[in-house]
């Protein structure tokens, strides 16, 4: 859960610049490395997040119908070399990413958009990897995780399924269809941002073990607080006993 709220936050930090970016008509006016580094970031804590999504699923399925199983293999030491492994998977996956910095377009610096033709195969290619990887893996993965789940804390047994249709694409498409692809691509791009911003809310910040170390934290807060307070207030006493006198 840790992983995934830093995944989420990092991923919330690039929205900043892509607002400004659009805000100015697609201009893009920042030095050419935070641009690279910008299109890298986004990608791989939009991957590093579902891939957490979907390891947080596999691990409450297991603990729920396999608790002994779970015990033996969710140990810290696997824990932490599994989100490293999503890391370094992601990070390196993400690399050519870096390739694509800022190109002119029209007389203008543009940002977030290949430059030449063999990048947009390039693109092109990795979204292919990007959606299976990225998006019907993981997302069948939760589904039949939590399916399961609920299956077994309300054992009753139910039909279920899914159903997977799949439509190869072409290099070369007409008008219609590009259009058509960008607006869903924007619409898609939105959803995304607000899943990564709201899944702190619900994965971390919502446990009882965060509410219990910000009630904790509080506490000591509000005590040292009054700790600080009583010298002062001793101080002002003695001083309005000596004008007294």
């Amino acid at each position: 859960m840790m992983n995934l709220a830093l995944s989420d936050g990092s991923f919330s930090l690039t929205l900043p610049l892509r607002l400004a970016y659009y805000f100015k008509g697609g201009v893009w006016t920042f030095p050419d490395w935070l641009c690279r580094l910008c299109v890298y970031g986004f990608y791989v804590n939009l991957y590093t997040s579902i891939l957490f999504l979907t390891l947080l699923s596999m691990l409450r399925w297991l603990a729920v119908a396999q608790p002994l199983k779970h015990r033996t293999l969710a140990t810290p030491t696997r824990t932490v070399l599994v989100c490293l492994g999503v890391w370094l998977f992601v990070g390196m996956s993400s690399a050519p990413f870096l390739s694509n910095g800022v190109t002119n377009r029209a007389g203008s610096p543009r940002c977030f958009e290949p430059s030449n033709p063999s990048s947009w195969e390039r693109v092109l290619i990795l979204n292919y990897v990007g959606l299976a990887l990225g998006f019907l893996i993981p997302f069948l993965t939760i589904i039949i995780c939590y399916s399961r789940l609920i299956r077994h804390l309300t054992a009753r047994s139910g039909p279920h399924g899914s159903s997977l249709s799949s439509n190869d694409g072409v290099l070369r498409w007409n008008c219609d269809v590009t259009v058509a692809l960008q607006r869903a691509a924007v619409v898609t791009l939105c959803l995304a941002a607000s899943n990564s911003v709201v899944n702190p809310l619900l994965y971390y910040y919502s446990t009882r073990t965060f509410r219990d170390s910000m009630r904790d934290a509080q506490s000591s807060l509000l005590s040292s607080r009054a700790g600080s307070s009583r010298p002062t207030q001793a101080l002002m006493r003695r001083r309005r006993n000596t004008t007294s006198f």
